[in-house]
């Protein structure tokens, strides 16, 4: 979980609605209220599956770091595959932009002929 979240492209996702959901609810007093009730709600489930779960996680630890090292090679090779994971949201926007904009401008050039 953590190497995925350190890709770039899951990295700065997160940090765009991270962003949205902070502005969302700066400007909404209602939402707010709303989203703070769901976070007490979240936060509490949370600390209360994570009592529960560590004997279990204990129990399991030898078959998850297994897990977790398969997991971590076949995320190295889809990284290899996907380069396109080593790049944040905004250069991704960008460069669609970028190779859509001359395609967007022929069409335009087509229907107005």
């Amino acid at each position: 979980v953590k190497e995925v979240a350190n890709l770039s492209l899951v990295s700065s996702a997160c940090d765009v609605v991270s962003a949205a959901y902070a502005s969302t609810k700066e400007s909404h007093p209602y939402l707010r209220s709303v989203c703070d009730a769901a976070e007490k709600g979240v936060q509490s489930v949370t600390e209360a599956t994570a009592s529960c779960v560590q004997p279990v996680l204990a129990t399991l630890e030898p078959h998850v770091a297994a897990a977790s090292e398969y997991a971590s090679k076949g995320l190295e090779k889809l990284g290899e595959k996907l380069p396109l994971l080593q790049k944040p949201v905004e250069q991704i926007l960008s460069d669609t932009k970028e190779l859509l904009s001359p395609r967007v401008a022929d069409v335009k050039d087509a229907v107005s002929s």
